[in-house]
């Protein structure tokens, strides 16, 4: 009898415990800004409209696997919690440091500046633009449930960073759009390009709705002489537990009379990228991801030697491998992507630029670069 009273007690206690973790955790998706807004009845009535919106989600033109199975998940948390070799470099990475002013006042040809992972400053046509602003330490909505940046340093403090422009944004993953970034930049952005439903964030967070441009695959807006095209991906959205495919996701081409670039975001390997490099190729200069993939999810991000079969499919000079060099997001070795890439692109004639963190990319130059900057790490 008394081990009868024990036995219910522990199942008592171990209910109680399970009830306040899950109070917990709903109290802090419900009060913390950094899971975002949610749409109004009226804007998702707009994106119905959509011909990638079916059934209240936005959805992929080729099916990607939305789910792991009971294996997977137990291989991915098993590794996760067992040390993995060289999935972290073996010190900081520095980072060349850039000063204000010289981009500030700046005028001259298109060059951009590598964040590490996704996030770029670029300087083009007199524009400065930053893409996926991702500068705060961890990609996760709480300090906890992440691994610290690679850098201890950016190339320019974020408070630093001049006026900009402009903000293009390609889906509301906390590694490509981060709450503390967003909240120290959003008074000298002019304008933020954003997927569909993406900008509900950004009006959560005080971004006035009238400097919200947001746009649909095959859409596109001018800002002076540029033009921001929204094309496809193959990924998905979400920031919280419920709003999965609530927003879409996207790549971006920016054009100006003299230059075409073209931006990936998170895509797995797919059909869209030679349908992007019929309709807006051939392009100068190609950021492709490149980094966190795993064969648990093959169809939300690109192997390496796909990011070099990107390049081709959309027609580009020089691709840039991304999505890599400052987070853990994946149990592959943190070098792992930049080398295989490498080796596919020597294989197949593409020339590839490795710039280290911080350093300027100038598109009109020959700039791909023998350096393994990586290997001293």
């Amino acid at each position: 009898m008394k081990l009868l009273r024990y036995i219910l007690r522990t199942i008592v206690s171990i209910g109680i415990i399970i009830a306040i973790l899950a109070f917990i955790v709903v109290l802090f998706i419900n009060l913390s800004p950094e899971f975002g807004g949610q749409a109004t009845e009226i804007e998702q009535e707009v994106y119905a409209k959509s011909i990638n919106h079916k059934d209240g989600i936005f959805v992929n033109k080729q099916p990607v696997r939305s789910s792991m199975s009971f294996e997977d998940i137990k291989k991915s948390l098993t590794s996760y919690f067992t040390p993995q070799p060289k999935t972290f470099p073996s010190k900081n990475i520095e980072s060349e440091q850039v000063d204000s002013l010289a981009i500030a006042n700046y005028k001259g040809k298109t060059r951009l500046i590598w964040f590490g992972h996704s996030t770029f400053l670029v300087q083009i046509d007199k524009k400065l633009i930053l893409i996926d602003p991702m500068l705060g330490e961890v990609a996760a909505p709480h300090p906890m449930l992440g691994s610290k940046r690679f850098s201890k340093e950016l190339p320019i403090e974020i408070e630093k960073i001049p006026e900009l422009d402009a903000v293009l944004i390609s889906h509301d993953h906390y590694d490509h759009l981060d709450y503390g970034s967003i909240k120290k930049l959003k008074d000298k952005v002019k304008l933020f390009y954003t997927p569909l439903g993406v900008g509900v964030h950004l009006r959560k967070w005080g971004v006035p709705k009238e400097r919200i441009i947001e746009l649909d695959w095959w859409q596109e807006a001018t800002l002076g002489n540029l033009k921001f095209k929204c094309a496809p991906a193959r990924h998905f959205s979400g920031r919280g537990l419920t709003d999965r495919a609530k927003t879409l996701w996207s790549s971006w081409v920016i054009q100006s009379d003299t230059e075409n670039i073209f931006f990936s975001g998170d895509s797995g390997y797919g059909e869209h990228f030679k349908e992007i490099g019929e309709k807006y190729g051939p392009f100068d200069f190609a950021m492709l991801e490149c980094g966190q993939y795993s064969e648990m999810w093959p169809d939300i991000h690109m192997f390496p030697e796909e990011t070099a079969l990107a390049g081709l499919d959309v027609n580009a000079k020089k691709i840039m491998p991304i999505h890599w060099g400052s987070f853990k997001l994946s149990m592959h070795t943190w070098t792992d992507p930049i080398e295989r890439v490498c080796k596919k692109a020597e294989d197949l004639g593409v020339s590839v630029v490795t710039p280290e963190i911080g350093t300027f990319i100038y598109i009109d130059q020959n700039n791909a670069t023998a350096n393994k900057w990586w290997q001293q790490y």
